[in-house]
């Protein structure tokens, strides 16, 4: 009778696993690296209602007026004569983003239009007006 001879004999077998963690990895930059990060204006304001308010799913820069008057950009107040040159910073940045306006209920309209002609200089016409959805 012939006895078997493995390889198993006194050998201890293994899986290698650097190529699955470099794969990971590699996966796990590809994910950080297309996450798109949404800028918030740094201001909570009071929106209007609309029965026409839709979600917008892309990335934009938020631009906040406060009913005081006061602008926000990035998380910090700025001057409307600045508003221009923060926007054409932020597109820059981010080339296909549209601007999205949040401006409070008691806001004047007056302050909101300079905004807008400010972003538009900047070179943005994607200009969107958040408002709350109305039921």
């Amino acid at each position: 009778m012939k006895k078997r001879h493995t390889d198993s004999e006194g050998e201890d077998s293994t899986v290698d696993m650097t190529p699955m963690l470099d794969i990971v990895f590699i996966m796990l930059i590809f994910f950080i690296v297309t996450t798109s990060f949404v800028k918030e204006s740094g201001v909570q304001v009071n929106r209007p209602t609309a029965d026409s308010a839709q979600q917008d799913k892309k990335g934009n820069i938020m631009v906040a007026i406060k009913p005081n008057g006061e602008v926000w950009i990035d998380k910090r107040a700025v001057d409307i004569r600045s508003v221009r040159a923060n926007i054409e910073k932020l597109k820059a940045e981010s080339p296909e983003s549209g601007v999205v306006i949040q401006a409070d209920t008691d806001a004047r309209t007056g302050m909101l239009v300079e905004v807008m002609d400010q972003i538009r200089l900047a070179g943005i016409m994607n200009i969107s007006l958040a408002a709350t959805p109305g039921s």
